[in-house]
Protein backbone atom coordinates (compact mmCIF):
# COMPACT_ATOMS: atom_id res chain seq x y z
CA UNK A 1 0.00 0.00 0.00
CA UNK A 2 1.57 3.11 -1.54
CA UNK A 3 0.88 6.53 -0.56
CA UNK A 4 1.27 8.62 -3.88
CA UNK A 5 1.21 12.55 -4.34
CA UNK A 6 0.09 14.05 -7.87
CA UNK A 7 0.67 17.79 -8.43
CA UNK A 8 -0.17 19.94 -11.39
CA UNK A 9 0.79 23.67 -11.96
CA UNK A 10 -0.98 25.32 -15.49
CA UNK A 11 1.94 27.23 -16.41
CA UNK A 12 5.79 27.23 -16.45
CA UNK A 13 6.42 29.79 -14.16
CA UNK A 14 4.18 28.18 -11.45
CA UNK A 15 6.18 25.82 -9.09
CA UNK A 16 4.63 22.47 -7.13
CA UNK A 17 6.37 23.68 -3.92
CA UNK A 18 3.16 25.15 -2.12
CA UNK A 19 1.70 21.88 -2.85
CA UNK A 20 4.06 19.88 -1.95
CA UNK A 21 4.46 21.53 1.50
CA UNK A 22 0.64 21.51 2.45
CA UNK A 23 1.05 17.92 1.47
CA UNK A 24 4.54 17.82 3.72
CA UNK A 25 2.92 15.57 6.66
CA UNK A 26 2.66 12.43 4.65
CA UNK A 27 5.62 10.38 3.56
CA UNK A 28 5.02 9.42 0.00
CA UNK A 29 6.64 6.95 -1.88
CA UNK A 30 6.35 8.37 -5.17
CA UNK A 31 5.88 11.81 -6.32
CA UNK A 32 3.76 12.67 -9.44
CA UNK A 33 3.77 15.99 -11.42
CA UNK A 34 2.38 18.18 -14.63
CA UNK A 35 3.89 21.85 -14.75
CA UNK A 36 2.66 23.96 -17.60
CA UNK A 37 -0.29 21.71 -18.10
CA UNK A 38 -3.67 22.99 -17.92
CA UNK A 39 -6.24 21.52 -15.99
CA UNK A 40 -8.49 21.24 -19.06
CA UNK A 41 -6.59 18.48 -20.67
CA UNK A 42 -7.69 15.48 -19.72
CA UNK A 43 -6.08 13.68 -16.73
CA UNK A 44 -5.02 10.41 -18.57
CA UNK A 45 -3.32 12.49 -21.04
CA UNK A 46 -1.00 14.30 -18.71
CA UNK A 47 2.29 13.03 -18.55
CA UNK A 48 2.52 12.71 -15.24
CA UNK A 49 -0.71 11.68 -14.51
CA UNK A 50 -0.70 9.24 -17.36
CA UNK A 51 2.58 7.65 -15.08
CA UNK A 52 0.47 7.72 -12.08
CA UNK A 53 -2.15 6.02 -13.90
CA UNK A 54 0.44 3.48 -15.11
CA UNK A 55 2.18 2.82 -11.51
CA UNK A 56 -1.12 2.80 -9.25
CA UNK A 57 -2.19 -0.83 -7.37
CA UNK A 58 -5.19 -1.20 -5.69
CA UNK A 59 -4.63 -0.26 -1.90
CA UNK A 60 -2.61 2.59 -2.73
CA UNK A 61 -3.64 6.16 -1.83
CA UNK A 62 -3.15 8.91 -4.71
CA UNK A 63 -3.09 12.77 -2.06
CA UNK A 64 -3.92 15.98 -3.68
CA UNK A 65 -3.76 19.10 -2.70
CA UNK A 66 -7.13 19.86 -3.83
CA UNK A 67 -9.80 18.42 -6.41
CA UNK A 68 -8.76 20.80 -9.32
CA UNK A 69 -5.03 19.47 -9.52
CA UNK A 70 -6.68 16.86 -10.85
CA UNK A 71 -8.46 18.91 -13.36
CA UNK A 72 -10.75 21.38 -14.31
CA UNK A 73 -13.26 19.41 -16.77
CA UNK A 74 -16.05 18.24 -14.74
CA UNK A 75 -16.91 15.31 -16.54
CA UNK A 76 -13.30 14.78 -16.57
CA UNK A 77 -12.77 14.89 -13.26
CA UNK A 78 -15.52 12.61 -11.89
CA UNK A 79 -14.48 9.97 -14.72
CA UNK A 80 -10.94 9.70 -12.98
CA UNK A 81 -12.08 9.80 -9.81
CA UNK A 82 -14.77 6.54 -10.45
CA UNK A 83 -11.88 4.76 -12.38
CA UNK A 84 -9.28 5.22 -9.37
CA UNK A 85 -12.36 4.12 -6.82
CA UNK A 86 -12.85 1.61 -9.21
CA UNK A 87 -9.45 -0.20 -9.19
CA UNK A 88 -9.37 0.16 -5.46
CA UNK A 89 -7.46 3.41 -5.15
CA UNK A 90 -7.85 5.71 -2.26
CA UNK A 91 -8.12 9.46 -3.52
CA UNK A 92 -7.44 11.74 -0.70
CA UNK A 93 -7.85 15.67 -0.74
CA UNK A 94 -6.28 18.09 1.44
CA UNK A 95 -9.20 19.52 3.48
CA UNK A 96 -12.14 16.56 2.29
CA UNK A 97 -10.08 13.43 3.51
CA UNK A 98 -10.18 10.37 1.52
CA UNK A 99 -12.93 10.49 -1.02
CA UNK A 100 -15.18 7.49 -0.92
CA UNK A 101 -18.23 6.10 -3.00
CA UNK A 102 -21.40 7.44 -2.37
CA UNK A 103 -21.55 10.71 -0.81
CA UNK A 104 -17.55 11.19 -1.71
CA UNK A 105 -18.34 11.22 -5.58
CA UNK A 106 -21.11 13.45 -4.78
CA UNK A 107 -19.21 15.73 -3.40
CA UNK A 108 -16.59 15.04 -5.93
CA UNK A 109 -19.07 16.01 -8.90
CA UNK A 110 -20.37 19.09 -7.02
CA UNK A 111 -16.20 20.26 -6.86
CA UNK A 112 -15.37 19.08 -9.90
CA UNK A 113 -18.24 21.32 -11.75
CA UNK A 114 -16.98 24.58 -9.67
CA UNK A 115 -13.72 23.97 -10.98
CA UNK A 116 -15.28 23.39 -14.94
CA UNK A 117 -17.23 26.94 -13.98
CA UNK A 118 -14.08 28.53 -13.37
CA UNK A 119 -11.50 27.64 -16.16
CA UNK A 120 -14.83 28.99 -18.24
CA UNK A 121 -14.67 31.84 -16.62
CA UNK A 122 -11.27 32.04 -17.37
CA UNK A 123 -11.65 31.67 -20.49
CA UNK A 124 -14.52 34.20 -20.90
CA UNK A 125 -12.33 36.77 -18.94
CA UNK A 126 -9.25 36.19 -21.27
CA UNK A 127 -11.95 36.40 -24.48
CA UNK A 128 -13.20 39.52 -23.70
CA UNK A 129 -10.26 41.20 -22.81
CA UNK A 130 -8.82 40.38 -26.33
CA UNK A 131 -11.81 42.19 -28.03
CA UNK A 132 -11.45 45.20 -25.67
CA UNK A 133 -7.67 45.62 -27.01
CA UNK A 134 -8.86 44.30 -30.88
CA UNK A 135 -11.76 47.06 -30.20
CA UNK A 136 -8.89 49.54 -29.14
CA UNK A 137 -6.95 48.91 -31.76
CA UNK A 138 -9.72 49.53 -34.52
CA UNK A 139 -10.63 53.02 -32.49
CA UNK A 140 -7.34 54.31 -32.35
CA UNK A 141 -5.26 52.27 -35.31
CA UNK A 142 -2.32 51.66 -32.58
CA UNK A 143 -2.18 50.73 -28.91
CA UNK A 144 0.26 53.17 -26.41
CA UNK A 145 2.86 51.11 -27.17
CA UNK A 146 2.76 51.83 -30.64
CA UNK A 147 1.77 48.18 -31.28
CA UNK A 148 -0.95 47.88 -34.29
CA UNK A 149 -2.03 44.15 -34.13
CA UNK A 150 -2.41 41.99 -30.96
CA UNK A 151 0.17 39.25 -30.37
CA UNK A 152 3.79 39.03 -30.31
CA UNK A 153 6.08 41.13 -32.23
CA UNK A 154 7.76 39.48 -35.61
CA UNK A 155 11.19 38.38 -35.36
CA UNK A 156 12.25 40.22 -38.46
CA UNK A 157 9.88 41.76 -41.42
CA UNK A 158 9.34 38.97 -43.90
CA UNK A 159 9.45 40.90 -46.90
CA UNK A 160 12.85 41.56 -45.78
CA UNK A 161 14.20 38.30 -45.25
CA UNK A 162 12.83 37.28 -48.45
CA UNK A 163 13.94 39.86 -50.45
CA UNK A 164 17.75 39.62 -48.76
CA UNK A 165 17.58 35.66 -49.66
CA UNK A 166 16.52 35.69 -53.12
CA UNK A 167 18.94 38.71 -53.71
CA UNK A 168 21.84 36.77 -51.89
CA UNK A 169 20.64 33.40 -53.43
CA UNK A 170 20.64 32.52 -49.60
CA UNK A 171 19.49 29.34 -48.39
CA UNK A 172 17.11 29.38 -45.58
CA UNK A 173 20.17 28.48 -43.31
CA UNK A 174 21.69 31.46 -44.45
CA UNK A 175 18.84 34.01 -44.09
CA UNK A 176 18.15 32.39 -40.65
CA UNK A 177 21.73 33.25 -39.40
CA UNK A 178 21.47 36.77 -41.29
CA UNK A 179 18.42 37.93 -39.22
CA UNK A 180 19.06 35.63 -36.27
CA UNK A 181 15.57 34.13 -36.37
CA UNK A 182 14.96 30.17 -36.97
CA UNK A 183 15.03 28.49 -39.99
CA UNK A 184 11.62 27.65 -39.56
CA UNK A 185 10.47 31.11 -39.28
CA UNK A 186 12.35 31.93 -42.44
CA UNK A 187 10.15 28.91 -44.23
CA UNK A 188 6.94 30.47 -42.90
CA UNK A 189 7.95 33.63 -44.04
CA UNK A 190 8.95 32.47 -47.80
CA UNK A 191 5.69 30.71 -48.22
CA UNK A 192 3.58 34.00 -46.66
CA UNK A 193 5.41 35.93 -49.38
Amino acid sequence: MSHLAYYRVSTNDQSIEAQRTALGSVKFSKEFSDVGVSGGVPAAQRPGFAALLSFVREGDTIHVYALDRLGRDALDVQATVRDLLARGVSLDVKGLGVIAKGVGEIIVAVLAQVADMERQKINERTAAGRAAARASLAATGKTQHGKTSLGRRPSADAAAVVAWRNQHGASQAQAAAEFGISVATVKRYCASV
